[in-house]
């Protein structure tokens, strides 16, 4: 029997014949259930599958990291869920629950009344997400009345109630201001404001400390977003790039690669027993405190072409430990632990040394 006959025999016999996944289905606290998503774009070269069957649960004032290289489709599965895709792009299948409905049923006023309402999102730049010939009182007292029965006054004393939430201080005297005249990080300030105007059920965060320096990332990630969720008891899905920017502040990660999840699990599974080699190299390019004089290892190669996917495991051409079975066949879901599973062939292959 050959090695590839054999890696697949024990993961028939380790995980069973159907891919190991999470529950999709509906818990008791779930508010937003993710199911065989697939997104695809229409591009002048072909369509572009930027979101290939990822599933994944968001429970009521949970936390949820979703992290991965630029390309990896962790923006995209974010702005699916808000169906705010560009005009070349589409859900091709899957299902999108919340609360029990799918909201891809559902017409385009009844979704303007779900974004937020409902559901809410930073956007990964300030400076043009916000309207520049607009002052900040009057972006924000529009999202207020656009989404609320308020009165105009009512809806300016929201405004200002939002900014002293956020942290910007003087805030009558900053509702006059037009973006260009405030600093990143209070036009951050101001874009969460805006996003929680309505206390939605359910924020999202897109790379929401992008253009930001380290120590407000640490004011924005660690300090207010936290203190927000515990004051209004929202669920939040983290899009990110940086695992260690969430590493203490999400109760689930999900590290996606190629448009696929590759590895998700709690925040102590990821950082402390990595199962998949791509989540190994994210982890090895983040700087350490014990390391500083040790130079940082990147991932070689480039990311993934999306309209020339692989047969097989989707880094594999980046994968320093690759098998001939990773070119040929994409790996299931691998339970490594109760609250840890990886797609990597690695897994498998340890336990025929094991």
């Amino acid at each position: 029997m050959s090695d590839l006959e054999k890696l697949k025999n024990i993961q028939k016999q380790s995980v069973g014949d159907e891919p190991v996944v999470l529950d999709s289905g509906m818990g008791e606290n779930t508010i937003l259930s993710v199911q065989d998503l697939h997104t695809s774009f229409k591009t002048d070269n072909g369509e572009v599958s930027a979101v290939n069957g990822i599933s994944f649960n968001l429970d009521r004032g949970k936390t949820l990291g979703i992290v991965g290289e630029s390309g990896s489709g962790k923006s995209v599965t974010a702005y699916s869920i808000m169906r705010i895709l560009a005009e070349n792009g589409y859900v091709k299948s899957g299902k999108i629950l919340y609360n029990g409905e799918n909201i891809l049923d559902w017409s385009e006023k009844k979704m303007r009344k779900f974004r937020g309402e409902k559901i809410s999102i930073i956007f990964q730049d300030p400076m043009t997400s916000l309207n520049p010939v607009f002052s900040i009182g009057y972006q924000l007292i529009e999202a207020v009345r656009l989404h609320t029965n308020k009165t105009k006054k009512e809806a300016k004393e929201r405004a200002i109630e939002l900014l002293k939430l956020v942290g910007v201080n003087e805030p009558e005297i900053r509702m006059k201001k037009y973006p260009h005249e405030l600093s990143g990080g209070m036009r951050q300030r101001v874009m969460i404001a805006m996003a929680l105007c309505c206390e939605p059920d359910i924020l999202i965060a897109d790379e929401p400390t992008t253009a930001l320096d380290v120590t407000i990332q640490a004011q924005i990630m660690f300090e207010l977003i936290q203190d927000l969720q515990q004051k209004m008891g929202m669920s939040i899905i983290m899009v990110t790039h940086d695992l260690g920017l969430i590493a203490s502040m999400c109760d689930e990660i999900i590290v996606m690669y190629g448009g696929r999840i590759c590895e998700r699990g709690t925040a102590d599974a990821i950082f402390y027993r990595p199962a998949h080699e791509y989540t190994k190299g994210l982890l090895r390019s983040i700087p350490r405190v014990e390391n500083m004089n040790q130079r940082l290892v990147p991932i070689g190669g480039s990311p993934i072409n999306l309209l020339n996917m692989p047969k097989g495991c989707a880094f594999c051409p980046r994968c320093e430990n690759a098998m001939k079975i990773c070119l040929e066949r994409l790996p299931d879901e691998y339970r490594v632990d109760d609250d840890h599973l990886a797609a990597c062939w690695m897994n498998v292959a340890d336990l025929m040394t094991g």
